[in-house]
């Protein structure tokens, strides 16, 4: 399954034997590749031509010109929709705001200090849970602000453990 965001409106959509479906609602087309990058596109007895134009793969995002409109299509597949849902969603080249804590356990290590400045990836701290040590990174740059946690410490699930 997929999200799939056009504009502010988002769509659910996944691919069936017998089709696609958009919004639980059974959408059959019929896509036919013209050239590199060109299709056409036949729906509910609509005609649609579609360009891609750019696609950002760590971003995840598709401009496309459907029918000489330019749109911006963001696509998460369904580890980009757990791993948001468990708030540890990657915002790519973006500001880090706060580290939460993506599971119940303890802080057995703190790789920054206040002042440190971070890149996206940078381990930030280790979290222990169900006895492993899981490695907590950056999801963007900035500068710790705060660290809300000390080593030893007992957090649960989606506590602010840094904050930038």
């Amino acid at each position: 399954m997929y999200s799939v965001t056009i504009n502010k409106d988002k769509f659910e959509v996944s691919k069936e034997n017998e089709g696609f479906q958009v919004n639980e609602s059974l959408v059959e087309w019929d896509i036919t590749k013209l050239e590199d990058r060109r299709y056409h596109i036949l729906a509910k007895n609509k005609s649609y031509n579609l360009e891609l134009i750019e696609h950002n793969a760590e971003e995840k995002t598709l401009k496309v010109k459907l029918n000489n409109k330019t749109v911006t299509l963001s696509i998460k597949d369904r580890y980009d929709l757990l791993l948001e849902k468990l708030g540890m969603n990657n915002t790519a080249g973006s500001k880090a705001k706060d580290i939460k804590a993506p599971m119940p356990g303890l802080i057995f290590d703190i790789k920054v200090k206040i002042g440190d400045e971070v890149q996206k990836g940078d381990h930030v701290l280790v979290l222990e849970a169900m006895k492993m040590e899981n490695i907590i990174k950056s999801p963007g740059d900035g500068v710790v602000k705060e660290i809300k946690v000390s080593k030893g410490a007992s957090v649960e699930k989606n506590q602010v453990l840094i904050q930038f």
